[in-house]
């Protein structure tokens, strides 16, 4: 007699196939999973009992049929009698395996037991309109037989089978409105699911496969390729991460990397993680050696590949990853996770957001060990992601101030790149700041005049990314300690000569808003020093972004002289002859040569080279 879903399983149920399971080609990943948590009770149960074990018993096999259009997935598990059909499979809101759990929570082996019967059964009305399950239970003598067509009601029928376990058959739907049922009778297609989603089911998936051989004595040349069907076992088992590290080679991390397409290259480092505790998990995370052709492209996706025990729920779980350490690949397993989870629901799990927590944790870990042990190989990650590091605390507002750590510097005093951390503890007990100087290139930065304003036992950190400058302003300090631009003019030490200044200011462009007159410049004539927080480099940082309201934007510049140099006198004795053409020339030509060293362009260069040329004169 047809029975009639409850109500608030028929309400979850349609939630689930036309909501939650949006991707059809799961159905056989639940499929198999609740084949899977089928064997693990029996086998608990032989292990309960004492009784031996014959593992060649316990396997998962799949086979289809063309002519009747069906699918079917046998198992050799502990198999159900009516009343559990009746519970499992007509009221969603119960589970199987979940109360199973209740049964034997206070016994270590149930640690690897997953999913939910009821929940991810469903699925498979996404694909057909005709459900079977024939199932006998362990122990005992009868057979029952479930069926739902449409999942609209179902009927519980005594039948026959030898043998305990179930095995669930699948009446395709026909194909219509663009979706193709019938690919999922092709072997191929059978193939690449369990490839995909249950590679690391612990028993294994079998099926009938077409092969082909060839016979050298058959003397008919048509009839030399012989096919025929055998039997083979499609999942590899055990999972690289759910070996013992201690086990493993260096190949074996490299292969693995290769074999789930992570990169092409070898990985520059690789993180096995084993986390016990309320939330137990277990990962391997890779460090590529190279970006992604796509990495800096809005293209790119990041994430996690996100197993629960051995079945894959996601391709890419962006959720487990930080910004800042997109870069890195790999896999997540955990038995915390529901199977039977949609993204959505993904997206708030209690679970998830402990393991994330716990991943970025070992990955910034990782990396500030490779800074203190493995300097070399950590310096060629950094030319290859430090971009990605300095955007993420850049967009934090300078909240990460962690990645500061990770960050690597060019300095006046040194030949290498050094870090903050090192920086400080090489600081002067009477240094006040953490000093810095920007510029497009390291060699310009290694000749600015500005340099020659810091005591020499001082050293200056050298910014030639156009994130570096934007970035400190962010996080302003470094373990107390502030950061600030030799560039920026210092006014207790600014001098001025009232005449100079009221001659310079009137000839300069708007953007000078200020001169400067100083001995401490060694042999550089003039500079730009800086009034405000733009700072020349941003202004052109600025300039080159499209469409961008910030274009706009100017330094303060204030022109700084040298008052030892021979411009100077120049513009002195101008100045006794009153001679207002030589001023503007002098004036003009520091002005520009202020330019030049900034890297900023010439308003009029012929102007330019005509002053200099008449100066000589």
């Amino acid at each position: 007699m047809k029975k009639e879903f409850k109500a608030e399983a028929k309400r979850v149920m349609d939630l689930m196939i036309n909501s939650i399971y949006t991707n059809k080609e799961i159905f056989l990943r639940e499929l198999i999973s609740n084949a899977s948590d089928a064997l693990d009770k029996l086998y608990y149960k032989d292990l309960k009992s004492d009784k031996e074990t014959d593992k060649e018993k316990f396997y998962i096999k799949i086979k289809t049929n063309k002519d009747s259009r069906t699918i079917s997935v046998e198992d050799t598990g502990i198999g159900m009698n009516k009343e559990e059909m009746e519970n499992n499979l007509g009221t969603i809101a119960t589970s199987g395996t979940a109360l199973f759990r209740n049964e034997v929570e206070s016994e270590s082996d149930v640690e690897n037991l997953i999913g939910q019967f009821g929940v991810g059964f469903y699925s498979a009305f996404m694909v057909a309109d005709k459900v079977e399950v024939l199932s006998k239970k362990d122990g005992e003598n009868d057979a029952y037989l479930w069926t739902s067509e449409n999942a609209d009601g179902y009927e519980i029928i005594p039948s026959e089978k030898e043998t305990n376990g179930t095995i669930i058959t699948l009446f395709l739907k026909e194909d219509k409105d663009g979706e193709n049922y019938s690919d999922f009778l092709e072997e191929y297609r059978l193939r690449s699911l369990i490839e995909k989603y249950s590679n690391y089911i612990r028993y294994p998936i079998k099926m009938n496969v077409t092969k082909t051989k060839y016979n050298e004595e058959e003397k008919d040349e048509d009839k030399k390729y012989e096919t025929y069907v055998e039997e083979e076992v499609l999942n590899s088992k055990k999972p690289i991460w759910k070996r013992n590290k201690k086990d493993l080679t260096d190949d074996d991390y490299i292969n693995f990397y290769r074999d789930q397409h992570y990169g092409f290259d070898e990985p520059l480092k690789w993180i096995h993680l084993n986390i016990e505790g309320a939330v137990e998990f277990k990962a391997i995370l890779y460090i590529p050696k190279k970006a992604p052709f796509d990495y800096y492209s809005k293209d790119y996706k990041k994430g996690l590949e996100l197993y629960s025990n051995g079945v894959k729920i996601m391709d890419r779980a962006e959720e487990l990853l930080n910004e800042e350490f997109s870069f890195v690949k790999g896999v997540v397993d955990s038995e915390s996770i529901s199977l039977n989870i949609s993204r959505e629901t993904l997206q708030q799990d209690r679970q998830l957001r402990f393991i994330s927590k716990q991943i970025n944790k070992k990955i910034e870990q990782e990396l500030k060990n490779m800074i203190e042990k493995d300097r070399e190989n950590y310096e060629i990650f950094y030319n290859q992601f430090k971009s990605q590091l300095k955007m993420s605390l850049y967009e934090s507002y300078g909240a990460k101030k962690e990645l500061l750590d990770l960050l690597l510097f060019n300095s006046k005093k040194h030949d290498k790149l050094v870090t903050l951390k090192e920086y400080k503890e090489e600081m002067p007990s009477t240094q006040e700041y953490i000093y810095y100087v920007t510029s497009d290139s390291l060699d310009k930065a290694k000749n600015l005049p500005q340099l020659s304003f810091v005591d020499e036992n001082n050293d200056v950190l050298l910014f030639t990314d156009q994130m570096d400058e934007f970035v400190i302003k962010m996080v302003r300090e470094y373990e107390e300690k502030e950061f600030k631009s030799v560039s920026q003019l210092d006014e207790k030490e600014d001098e001025k000569e009232d005449e100079i200044y009221t001659k310079i200011k009137d000839i300069l462009p708007d953007d000078v808003v200020d001169i400067s007159i100083s001995e401490n410049m060694g042999e550089n004539p003039v500079t730009f020093m800086q009034k405000g927080d733009i700072s020349i480099d941003m202004e052109k940082t600025l300039s080159r972004q499209p469409n961008s309201q910030a274009n706009g934007i100017k330094a303060q510049k204030v022109l700084q002289i040298n008052k030892n140099s021979k411009a100077y006198n120049l513009f002195n004795k101008a100045l006794e002859s009153e001679n207002k053409d030589e001023i503007k020339k002098i004036t003009n030509i520091l002005y520009n040569q202020a330019r030049i060293i900034e890297g900023l362009d010439l308003d009029n260069p012929t102007e330019y080279v005509k002053d200099i040329r008449n100066l000589l004169e």
